[in-house]
């Protein structure tokens, strides 16, 4: 094995720039897939739910396969680069196939279309993401290189998120205008097409940069996991369990409400700016998710242990909720007041992210000294099983929900350029989006809360003892 130097200004920029592209895909297609196959192309809510249910369930299975293919993968160019690029291309081409859907095609037509390329776009994502996180351990040293560079490349992919989630409907907008569209469905058609085709360039020519500036230093083994594995160290793992349940639920509290936010602004606060305030919004909420990351839990942190830090998140997290559901029943239709849950809401996730992986990475020590293993590779293996779980789940709620709620504009003509579509919508359509939107996400984030108080035990007094428990017996 040849000795890995250290990584150069260099070799980081082009592995963070990456992550930047990769997140920025990952997010149009998170956020914005649903919207526009739903809202702007008229499909059936449910049949998409199932689409896009089917195809993530579908995806969290898959990422151990690819793990095993990439793992067997040898060239003279290594293991990783190779599927990192192919990954990209195939995957920034259905990116953009999937935004460019025909105008003419409706009825099984469209769901044909939407669930090909859905599917396509999963499978061709884990062909790169895998890899991409991989190759870590075979361009670093290790221990603290190896840490610095991971967190460097996870704030990286915050920002790629957040450009997209801020700046989309603002950017879809302007391209949709400029290039000819009539009417606020026309003009977002047409917007997410050339979006989609900038953001796809972009994610290939980051992808080209970190390919060519960051080579494989060593032939490393990778570890994988398999479906039976991981299914295996949950269930002998009850701390594992506890962690996994926990994480589903917090996770797809924060999916139901982030799905429905842009509906919430389109047909309930409304006017003709509507996409305006929801980026304002988008814009503030992200920026306190990445400040409460990077200063809020370190603050806390000096004063509480992880635990408790986790139950006052999700308090703040509750509290947030309730405030977003009393100020829409009320009527406030004030912008700056509506930011307040907002932040509440927003700040407990970026705790929240930074938390449960701390209880997950616990959950190994634990799984050592009760099963005589450490099963690392398959406990991590699984926080991105669940979470693609967790979206699942929530595209399918948010999904019957609009179904029962018949949420959409429906209206190409040019007049509703300048319509407030809020005034098309029934009282009782707006007041269902609210409590769909603030009540089940609620529930969840209580069953989270006592489910973690009742099974979760691997307190600071008891990792310490674990921990002399291993060092003694090994």
């Amino acid at each position: 094995m040849n000795e890995k130097r250290c990584l150069t200004a260099k070799e980081k920029v082009s592995y963070g720039l990456g992550a930047v592209g990769k997140d920025m895909v990952y997010m149009l297609s998170a956020s914005y897939i649903q919207y526009y196959y739903y809202d702007l192309l008229g499909m059936s809510a449910m049949a998409l739910g199932v689409i896009l249910l089917i195809a993530r369930v579908f995806d969290a299975f898959n990422d151990p396969i690819m793990g095993v293919v990439v793992a067997k993968t040898k060239t003279k160019w290594g293991k990783f680069r190779p599927w990192l690029l192919i990954g990209t291309v195939t995957n920034a081409i259905i990116l953009f196939i999937m935004f460019a859907c025909p105008p003419k095609l409706n009825g099984p037509g469209l769901v044909a279309y939407a669930a090909v390329f859905y599917i396509l776009w999963g499978v061709t994502y884990t062909m790169m993401d895998i890899p991409f996180w991989s190759m870590i351990p075979a361009f670093t040293k290790g221990g603290s290189e190896r840490e610095s560079l991971t967190t460097l490349a996870r704030s990286c992919a915050g920002v790629g998120s957040a450009i997209v989630q801020i700046c989309a409907l603002i950017v879809v907008h302007a391209l949709g205008s400029a290039f000819g569209g009539h009417g606020n469905d026309s003009i977002e058609i047409i917007g997410f097409k050339w979006f989609s085709l900038i953001v796809a360039c972009l994610f290939i020519i980051f992808t080209l940069i970190t390919c060519i500036n960051v080579k494989e230093k060593s032939t490393v083994d990778m570890e994988t996991a398999t479906v039976k594995q991981m299914f295996k160290a949950l269930i002998q793992n009850d701390q594992a369990m506890s962690v996994v349940v926990t994480i589903v639920c917090v996770n797809t509290a924060l999916y139901i409400t982030s799905n429905l936010v842009i509906y919430f602004f389109k047909y309930d606060l409304g006017g003709v700016n509507w996409y305006a305030d929801n980026t304002l919004f988008n814009m503030v909420g992200g920026a306190s998710q990445i400040l409460a990351m990077m200063m809020l839990y370190p603050l806390l942190r000096v004063f509480f242990n992880s635990i408790k830090i986790f139950y006052i998140s999700l308090s703040i997290s509750i509290i947030g909720y309730v405030s977003l559901l009393v100020l829409a029943m009320c009527g406030i239709r004030c912008l700056a007041i509506f930011l307040i849950p907002g932040v509440l809401i927003m700040a407990a996730a970026g705790m929240n992210n930074v938390l449960v992986t701390v209880f997950l990475a616990n959950t190994v020590d634990y799984g050592e000294l009760k099963n005589g293993r450490r099963d690392e590779s398959v406990i991590f293996s699984m926080q991105t099983f669940v979470v693609k779980l967790a979206t699942g789940l929530a595209i399918f709620i948010t999904s019957a929900a609009l179904q029962f709620l018949n949420l959409k504009s429906g209206d190409a003509s040019k007049a509703a350029q300048t319509m407030d579509l809020s005034k098309n919508v029934s009282q009782a359509s707006k007041m269902g989006l609210r409590m769909v939107m603030t009540i089940i996400p609620i529930l969840g984030l209580i069953f989270a809360l006592v489910w973690f108080k009742n099974k979760y035990i691997l307190t600071d007094s008891k990792l310490t003892e674990i921990t002399n428990e291993l060092e003694a017996k090994n």
